[in-house]
């Protein structure tokens, strides 16, 4: 398995419970994928919601999935005022929904589905190789590991194009004609209020050129601390513009957006960021997943069924069945 998101921690999960002996490899310090949480420096228990900022659980497969797999602590609903901003700036509420999170952090539920399963962090796969019959994965630093009698690849597109193409497998990849294109990057800031404010909404989504989404993290369940922390997702066309400008630059103008959207006249003390190159898909290929038995190699994730947690979940049941 190659990535440790929620696509490919399902897919590890599935294969296990079927009798299949999984290893996963992470490019990153551990599992998570976009349901990533950031720890603010000096104080180790607190973290803030960087990625997804909530999930939805509309089948009763996913339902059972996660009663099964991550427990009932691991996550709880987030009874948030979310709103939509028009352009006049009038806030309308978004459709009845439970929203769920992690507790205490979003990654709560992907720590618990790495529970058992054997995972190779801070690896990252470059290509595979046959050898005598079984899948070779190489890595980078040209580290490699083999005996593999099928690879899942569940990495974003443009990682997961690489890998397929790295690999010599271009029949596999080239059923997703230029899918890393409609992905959308994201610059991600949290900012701490030391004092409190109610702008009369706990996520939005703003009437902004700078902001895609903005969400008051303290309202989440298990969330301690003093003060508040704001989560600020930047819109894809001002990323562009900003891709690579210093962090501390992209969080305090992403703050001043926050405060003129907000209508509040508060003041920040400290800010984390991450730049996400991968965050939303857009007018994507939609099959679910690709899996070829000839090659016995797979690809699964959120972004090939309509992107949202429940998506990668969706992804990964359907290629894990598909493998038989």
């Amino acid at each position: 398995m190659i990535g440790s998101g929620v696509a490919g921690l399902t897919s590890a999960r599935l294969l296990q419970q079927g009798g299949h002996d999984v290893v996963v490899f992470e490019k990153s310090r551990g599992p998570g994928g976009r349901l990533a949480a950031k720890r603010v420096p000096g104080n180790p228990d607190l973290s803030v919601d960087m990625g997804a900022q909530y999930f939805t659980v509309r089948s009763p497969e996913f339902r059972d999935f996660l009663a099964q797999n991550v427990g009932d602590e691991a996550f709880a609903e987030w009874p948030g005022r979310l709103r939509f901003q028009r352009a006049d700036g009038v806030l309308e509420p978004f459709p009845e929904d439970h929203r769920y999170v992690g507790t205490p952090r979003m990654t709560a539920i992907t720590r618990a589905l790495s529970e058992g399963v054997s995972i190779r962090a801070n690896v990252r796969i470059e290509r595979m190789a046959r050898d005598a019959g079984c899948w070779q994965v190489v890595a980078d630093d040209g580290r490699q590991e083999g005996g593999f009698d099928a690879v899942l690849v569940t990495a974003p597109p443009a990682q997961s194009l690489a890998i397929l193409e790295n690999s010599g497998l271009k029949a596999l990849s080239g059923d997703l004609p230029h899918a890393d294109e409609g992905m959308l990057p994201c610059w991600a800031a949290a900012v701490h209020l030391p004092e409190p404010v109610d702008p009369g909404f706990d996520g939005l989504r703003p009437a902004h050129p700078a902001l895609f989404w903005v969400a008051n993290n303290s309202t989440k369940p298990a969330r301690a601390g003093e003060g508040q922390w704001w989560v600020l997702h930047a819109s894809a066309d001002w990323t562009r513009a900003h891709l690579d400008d210093p962090a501390g630059d992209v969080a305090r103008q992403l703050f001043e957006a926050f405060r003129d959207v907000a209508g509040v006249e508060a003041e920040m003390d400290n800010w984390l960021a991450h730049r996400w190159l991968y965050a939303r898909s857009e007018n994507q290929p939609k099959p679910g997943h690709l899996w070829s038995p000839e090659q016995c190699v797979g690809v699964a994730g959120d972004w090939l069924c309509g992107g949202r947690v429940e998506g990668a979940f969706l992804s990964a049941a359907g290629l894990v069945a598909a493998m038989g």
